[in-house]
């Protein structure tokens, strides 16, 4: 659907500092504009953007060997592969933001070189692979909701309580990120699954939400921890958010233990 250009990629117009949020390109050109506020600026409004340009998809040949069509111009299913690519291509370039934008509670308390919101992502999908059986829990699901329940901050950023946003405009925002990033992969059952997916994480509607969500906490207390080890501090805030919160029996023993080594550690800090 749409390409990225070789010398300058739109989705990244400038080098960020490691907590600002996604900005467009002066040069963005679409139909359909979004406002989406941002959290690092409450009262003020940016425009999101999203440029969709194919290129001449008749000057691209098939490779006849490869495909058996022969090279002919403008052939449909040469047409059809060559826009997904590049819808596909584009969707990963803004999903970039993902890995370089840091998790901004580990700003807020000073921790140097803090996770990005795909670092949060990619153990959260591992914590599912991991995970003990449970009857009715589809493993599989659980995998891809984690991997996309915070795929919106690819735009949106992260949006913490301390941003003072209230949960339902945090979801209005997020929504319409998502939309918007749908948008650029072109539509069509991939990007209706990655919206399905989010939704049922959003709601809490399903076994596999439940589980996800106990997962998001419990990485959240296990990376508190780890911070705590290398930083020497002290990050109570994060225990006591999710406290007495988790809804499934692995998410309880999980956060237990977390919490059992914290103890521990504590304690033999004061010996």
């Amino acid at each position: 659907m749409a390409s990225v250009a070789a010398k300058a990629n739109p989705y990244f117009p400038a080098a960020p500092s490691s907590n600002s949020h996604f900005y467009p390109s002066p040069n963005f050109t679409h139909k359909n504009l979004i406002k989406i506020p941002f959290s690092s600026d409450p009262p003020s409004t940016r425009l999101i953007s999203v440029r969709s340009n194919n290129p001449n998809l008749d000057s691209i040949k098939m490779d006849q060997a490869a495909s058996g069509l022969g090279s002919v111009p403008g052939n449909p299913i040469h047409t059809n592969a060559s826009s997904s690519s590049s819808a596909s291509i584009d969707f990963l370039t803004l999903c970039h933001r993902l890995k370089t934008t840091k998790r901004k509670g580990w700003i807020n308390h000073d921790i140097k070189g803090p996770e990005s919101i795909a670092d949060h992502m990619y153990r959260m999908a591992l914590m599912a692979l991991i995970a003990d059986d449970l009857p009715g829990v589809n493993r599989e699901r659980c995998i891809k909701i984690a991997l996309v329940h915070d795929i919106a901050e690819a735009i949106v950023g992260d949006i913490t309580p301390s941003d003072g946003v209230p949960k339902e405009e945090k979801s209005r925002r997020e929504q319409a990120a998502l939309n918007e990033m749908c948008e650029v992969l072109g539509g069509g059952m991939r990007a209706e699954e990655i919206q399905e997916l989010w939704q049922e994480y959003e709601n809490n509607s399903s076994l596999e939400a439940n589980l996800v969500k106990d997962f998001d906490k419990v990485e959240m207390i296990l990376q508190a921890l780890e911070y705590e080890t290398e930083h020497g501090k002290v990050l109570d805030e994060f225990f006591l958010s999710t406290a007495g919160k988790f809804q499934t029996e692995i998410g309880k023993r999980w956060a237990a233990e977390v919490t059992s080594r914290r103890n521990s550690r504590l304690a033999n800090r004061q010996c």
